[in-house]
């Protein structure tokens, strides 16, 4: 799998300009399913986001996890994380999930974090969807099961 994560101090999904999920402080998880993915796959990277260190301690150190600071997470599909650029200026997708692995491989994740009492909001699976987010720090970090 993969994923990019930001530490947010808000996030929320949009669709037809209605807000249909919003967080506070916590993390943005943008969330790839790769074709070669399945449910160990995404416990492990369920377990890593759950204990990466990105959040400040009292003394301003990314000491702190989203378990440790009580934070949200927003999860958001994202199947264009699979972009291969490696030929020509349009991006291939060949190496994501297809939809219906993706989405359960989405759902499972989601379901991972929620077991690990992480609250958890999401954003419609193949929707069409605004993402606003304010970036804190900015912290923006990429993740790979595979690298």
């Amino acid at each position: 799998m993969r994923a990019l994560i930001q530490r947010v101090t808000q996030a929320s999904v949009s669709i037809n300009n209605n807000i249909i999920s919003e967080i506070k402080q916590g993390l943005l998880i943008l969330i790839c399913a790769m074709s070669d993915d399945n449910e160990v796959d995404a416990e492990k990277m369920a377990s890593k986001i759950t204990k990466i260190r990105i959040f400040n301690d009292e003394e301003g150190k990314l000491n702190k996890s989203i378990t440790d600071i009580n934070g949200e997470a927003l999860v958001v599909s994202q199947f264009t994380l699979a972009a291969d650029t490696s030929r020509g200026n349009r991006p291939g997708f060949s190496y994501a999930a297809h939809p219906e692995k993706g989405e359960k491989l989405y759902e499972y994740f989601t379901q991972q974090l929620q077991n690990q009492n992480i609250i958890c909001k999401k954003g419609v699976f193949g929707g069409d969807m605004k993402v606003s987010l304010v970036n804190d720090g900015p912290i923006t970090i990429w993740l790979d099961n595979k690298t």
